[in-house]
């Protein structure tokens, strides 16, 4: 793809080793202090600016150039490959493996999507997929979501193989295509149909569970994802005769819709609290002021009241969100003419639904809300598959918990239910457990993650590949034959 060098803008003050070790990083300033954090940002920069977009880009595109790395780093055809569909070409996955000691033993896999969302160079400030620093930021599109993650798990087997690391247990990769448009193609699905040994294992870990910096910068708190919401699309479809606007009649098919739709925006889904949303509340209860900090502390020991639950929701859409299913309108579309009465309505409605919930039930829910039996309520979709949150073992949180102490002393680690979606939802419903590890402290205005302007921190962005490079180790066991 491009060739140009990371641009500069401002200041540098993280890359001076860089200098020496790549040209492009001309006028750096010292964030590597050794070759290696070079070639990860070489490769880092080589996914940014391989566009992966549905409509211009190309997964495979960008698999083959990290295949390329595995390969120099010496793994053989048997250990890495691209799996490319034959009906999506540019829909390409690579997958990975370092084979431990223990064959017998279920194996660690690590998952991350290399496919980004659109991206219009005329909206943004810069060219997203031209990697640019600016202000202890990098810039573009991807930075966070989630080929940080990808760059970072590249590296990491990189090294790993340079060490001459053996790890106990096997290490899987799979770097797959389709997250952000599932409904055209998922490469996950796809590798659980058609190649399922490939991502068989017994803990996977996937993108989610981020950190969350004060507007200052500082480190707040540290995520880690347990499960997440189930993602289903409702039509709601009325007709009515229609006729001349000048001359109308009482059977209006914009209005019966819209009166649905009103019903639906003021229903609150009843309060459901998981395992995983009670260690939520209440290790975040601490850092909040009151009275959100007690009602917290009671959603987390069971004794929360209707007020409590009514206080936390109407403090924040997130948490609202991890309280309850939610369902939303998204779209409408009515009518055929300005002068004529409509003989066509019809409105997406988007649910995110708690974890074990029966989709079929939330359906049935809402033509009890609608109470209308001229709207018809369909799915767009077949519903997706339906998991339950994996549980916090300690195998999973002492070693994310020591690590985090080590690297934000101070900094808690709090569970939570992610309220958008990831490839996580088919690995769990494939009874592989998932967990959102991302280790990457994000801003309190999301780092324009799906926006505009999408960017992360370059400190942010390095502490999080040290963080899952020791993290895995940790997990998989062994050691290396030189360090």
């Amino acid at each position: 793809m491009r060739s140009p060098p990371i641009v500069h803008r401002r200041s540098w003050p993280v890359l001076a080793a860089l200098a020496c070790a790549l040209p492009f990083f001309a006028g750096a300033a010292k964030a590597a202090a050794d070759p290696q954090d070079a070639r990860f940002l070489a490769t880092y920069k080589e996914l940014i600016e391989t566009d992966t977009s549905l409509s211009q880009g190309s997964c495979t595109i960008a698999a083959r150039k990290m295949l390329a790395r595995l390969k120099a780093a010496g793994y053989g055809d048997d250990e890495a490959r691209l799996i490319v569909p034959p009906a999506f070409p540019k829909q390409g996955n690579l997958i990975a493996q370092l084979t431990g000691r223990r064959a017998e033993a279920p194996a660690i896999l690590l998952v991350a999507h290399i496919d980004v969302v659109e991206a219009k160079r005329s909206d943004w400030q810069r060219d997203p997929f031209l990697l640019v620093e600016e202000d202890g930021y990098f810039y573009g599109r991807g930075t966070v979501d989630d080929k940080a993650m990808a760059a970072s798990f590249i590296d990491m087997f990189v090294r790993y193989r340079t060490e001459g690391y053996l790890p106990d247990i096997t290490l899987k990769l799979a770097l797959t295509c389709g997250e952000e448009t599932y409904d055209v193609f998922n490469g996950v699905q796809y590798l659980l149909a058609n190649a399922p040994d490939t991502l068989e294992a017994g803990v996977a870990i996937n993108e989610g569970g981020n950190g969350y910096l004060d507007t200052s910068g500082k480190p707040m708190h540290f995520g880690i994802q347990s499960g997440e919401k189930i993602y289903q699309d409702f039509r709601l479809v009325t007709t009515s005769p229609g006729g001349h606007s000048a001359r109308p009649g009482r059977d209006n098919a914009i209005t019966r819709l819209a009166d649905g739709l009103s019903r639906i925006g003021a229903f609150e889904f009843p309060v459901a609290v998981s395992e995983v949303v009670r260690k939520f509340f209440m290790r975040l209860a601490p850092l909040q002021p009151e009275p959100l900090k007690s009602d917290m502390a009671a959603i987390g020991s069971g004794r929360a009241d209707d007020a409590a639950f009514a206080r936390i929701s109407a403090a924040s859409p997130e948490w609202n969100a991890m309280l309850r299913t939610t369902c939303v309108s998204t779209l409408v579309n009515a009518g055929h003419a300005a002068n004529a009465m409509a003989q066509h309505a019809e409105a997406n409605v988007n649910c995110r639904i708690l974890p074990g919930q029966d989709v079929s039930a939330i359906r049935d829910r809402l033509v009890e809300i609608v109470a209308d039996p001229s709207v018809r309520i369909e799915f767009v979709s077949l519903p997706g598959p339906v998991s339950s949150a994996p549980a916090l073992t300690s195998s999973i949180m002492a070693p994310v918990e020591k690590l985090v102490a080590e690297m934000w002393p101070g900094v808690p680690v709090i569970p939570n239910i992610l309220t958008a979606g990831t490839d996580g939802r088919f690995l769990l419903a494939a009874g592989i457990p998932t967990y959102g590890i991302s280790a990457i402290f994000r801003d309190p205005d999301g780092n324009g993650v799906h926006g505009l302007n999408e960017r992360v921190r370059v400190k942010s962005l390095m502490d999080s590949r040290t963080f899952l490079y020791r993290l895995v180790k940790s997990l998989g066991g062994g050691q290396s034959a030189r360090r």
